[in-house]
This record gives C-alpha cells, structure tokens and sequence, in this order.
C-alpha cells in the first residue's frame, strides 16, 4: 500500500506542478505535529518517509544531557523508534490535506502575483454570490474578486464599497476597480473568514471607478487629450468630474458629454442611475470653485490662499441652488477644488462688497476677463452696475462723475 500511496503522490504531483521534495517536507513536518499529539510525546517526533517505498517512520524524541541555561530547553534529543501500526493510511490521509493546502497556497500566490500590479484597474465580472455582508464576482474560471459591503457599526474594521442602495443579481455582469490584493505569505493576522474568503478586493464606491468608466467610454480621455483633473463623489446619489483639455480646439466638456450625452449616460447607466455632473477646470482657484457649483450662476469668488478658503457670493434666488439639496453641492464642490466654501447670497454680502476696493486688480480673472468693459461701480447695497464702460475708463457715463465726488457718510443725504 505504501508503494502505490507514493505512486498516486507523484501522479498528483505531477499534474498539479508541485514539487516532490517539497511536499514530501512538509508532509513529514505535519504527520511528525500529528504523532506527537495522537502518542503524547512530550518532547516531539520525527517522521521519515521512505523516497521509494513511501513507508512511513517515527521517532520520539528523549531528550539527553543537561538543558541550556539561558533558555532552559534542551539541544539534544536521542530518538526512539516508535512506529505504530496503519502509518500508510494515516499518512495518505495527511498527503490529501498538504496536497489541498498547497494548490490553495499556489493558486492564492498565483492570483496575487498577477493582481497585486493592476490594482486601480476596473474589472468585469459575473455575480456568484450575493451574502448581508459582501459578494462574490467571477473574473474569469478560478479567478474571484470579494465586493465587501459589511455594516461599520458591526465591523468597524471592515470596508463599505457598496453604493447606497444596489443590489446585485446572480450572474448579473457589473464593473468594479480593484483596491487591494491580500498578500497570502503577510504575517499580519487574518482579517475575519480571510481563508474563504477571495484574495482580491474590488470596490464600486472609489472615485478612480469613474475614472476608468470615462476612459472607456470617451477616446479623448484614454488618449490624454481630455484629462480628468478632480474627481468628487457620493456614491449612488451624485457625482462631480472636473475636465480639462490639452488641445485648445477641443471642447473637454463636449467630449465626455458625448453627442445627445450618449457617452455620459453610458457611464450613469453603469453607475445605476448616479448623477455625473461634468465641469470644466481652471487654473485660477476662483474660477474654478465658481464651475464647481454649477448649475448655480456666482456673482464673485474671493479666495483666501493661506487659509485655502473661498467666500462665494451668488444671486439671492441662486443661494439654495448653489448650496444643494442637504449641502450636496457645496459639498462636492468643496472636494473638488480643495478649498472651504462659504456661500453667502448677495444681500448678506453687501457689507463685505462694500469693504472691498471695487478696483481691476482685486476682481477675479473671470470678471477681468468676461465682464472688463463693463462698469466697475458698486452700489452701496452690493449690486453691481451692468452699464458698459466708457473707452479709456473704467466706469460708464452715468458713475463716472460720481466717482469723483465725495460721498457723504449720512444716510439721509442725498449725495
């Protein structure tokens, strides 16, 4: 028996490409764990197999001479032959479990060396399994990816990358980036079901999702031509992208929207119905955050640089626009320039518009550029004029004369 119990090993060994010698190691480092618990040998054992009968040997281990001083354990051992009856069937049992774990181990290893370099690529799958507390994406034959989506108030250390409110089918086909490969040779303990549990970590909540979705969907930027530069994200509910272009004939907008926003609705259907909201960038800060909160209209955007603060002045009938429902857009908004928005309507602000120097070289580029030949004045109540400057001046025929006259402090006057 112990011959054919060899024989059927290196055909196994054979067609799983796994080492003989190694799997002989290690298979006589578990029966050796094994026949120390099952004969109570209180210093160990030793297990040979025979190369080429494959019969099995045991060998307790009696420890001789004095122990160590430092350590107290002894260095020596003679070994005593302690060979039961049945070794081979024991054995072969053993040779099934080591044979399972190592094609486990090498499949695991496999999968994380060919995974490990793509993290932050987006993946197409199939759903295997759906379970409360996350679902299982088929790859490709042997491949798996996990989607975790546990509650944080259960399993604080575990992920969401769910959106809010999908559900997934089985065998329904859905696109996911992958976050994160488990290495299966870390040292670090095993985070809860780790061993059942796939090696590769795919996510529908990253913004870089959006990202991959886009470079899909709009040639331009695959090729570099349109280049994303900010992406903002709530999951499920809305999202902004900022977008620039390398080539100034090319509308960077235009061409994510796609004509009749084909392209944008192709990644919105992907998405389940999340609202992407695409926007053009800009160098300067002010005229960036003042895109960010579109589809709001901004009157002025001042921009505090060491603090990295914007006070963002809108039209009374743009405030709840430019705030969004439950703070959503500032909110996005805010992620996506990096800056601390404030929005006040203008009649809040008529204060502050008045203690600034109404001058071109405190207005933002955008009003420098757009609206320059228009009338610099501003009312005592924060409205700005909207009459064209005269040539060669920065006012218009009507507050050109009253810029040069002293006006009164009282209220009552008329001057």
């Amino acid at each position: 028996m112990a011959s054919e119990m060899m024989e059927a090993l290196m055909t196994l060994c054979q067609e799983k490409h796994i080492d003989e010698l190694y799997l002989l190691d290690r298979l006589e480092q578990s029966l050796a764990k094994s026949y120390a618990d099952v004969l109570h040998l209180s210093y160990g054992a030793r297990v040979t197999i025979d190369r080429t009968t494959g019969k099995v040997y045991v060998y307790e281990l009696v420890p001789k001479g004095e122990p160590d001083e430092e350590t107290g354990e002894y260095t020596e051992f003679d070994e005593v032959d302690v060979t039961p009856e049945g070794t081979s069937r024991f054995a072969a049992q053993h040779a099934k479990n080591e044979i399972r774990a190592l094609v486990r181990d090498a499949a695991r290893q496999q999968i994380y060396e060919e995974f490990s370099h793509r993290i932050g690529d987006i993946i197409t799958g199939t759903v295997l399994q759906s379970t409360p507390d996350f679902t299982i994406i088929k790859i490709r034959e042997g491949v798996e990816a996990e989607l975790p989506h546990f509650d944080l108030r259960r399993f604080p250390e575990e992920r969401d990358e769910r959106p809010f409110g999908e559900r997934y089918g089985h065998n329904q086909r859905i696109k996911a980036i992958i976050i994160d490969v488990r290495n299966p040779n870390n040292a670090q303990p095993a985070v809860r079901g780790e061993r059942q549990r796939p090696p590769i970590v795919v996510s529908r909540t990253h913004p870089d999702l959006i990202r991959r979705l886009f470079e899909l969907e709009v040639p331009e930027v695959y090729e570099g031509i349109v280049s994303i530069r900010s992406v903002a994200r709530e999951p499920g509910v809305r999202s902004k992208i900022a977008v620039s272009s390398s080539d100034e004939r090319l509308d960077p907008v235009g061409a994510c929207v796609g004509p009749k926003g084909s392209r944008v609705r192709t990644v919105v259907s992907e998405l389940r119905g999340e609202r992407v909201d695409v926007v053009p960038w800009f160098d300067d800060p002010a005229r960036c955050v003042a895109s960010a909160l579109s589809p709001a209209r901004v009157s002025r955007v001042i921009i505090d640089a060491e603090t990295r603060h914007a006070t963002v002045i809108v039209p009374d009938d743009q405030l709840s626009l430019a705030i969004g429902k439950e703070g959503q857009n500032a909110r996005l908004a805010a992620r996506l320039t990096g800056l601390h928005i404030d929005i006040k309507n203008e009649t809040l602000a008529a204060k502050i518009l008045r203690d600034l120097p109404a001058t071109p070289a405190d207005l933002p580029e955008q009003i420098k550029k757009e609206e320059a030949h228009r009338c610099i004045y501003v009312s005592p109540d924060g409205v700005p004029c909207r009459n064209m400057a005269r040539p060669g001046s920065n006012y218009c025929g009507i507050h050109e004369r009253m810029a040069e006259v002293q006006v009164s402090d009282d209220e009552d006057s008329l001057i």
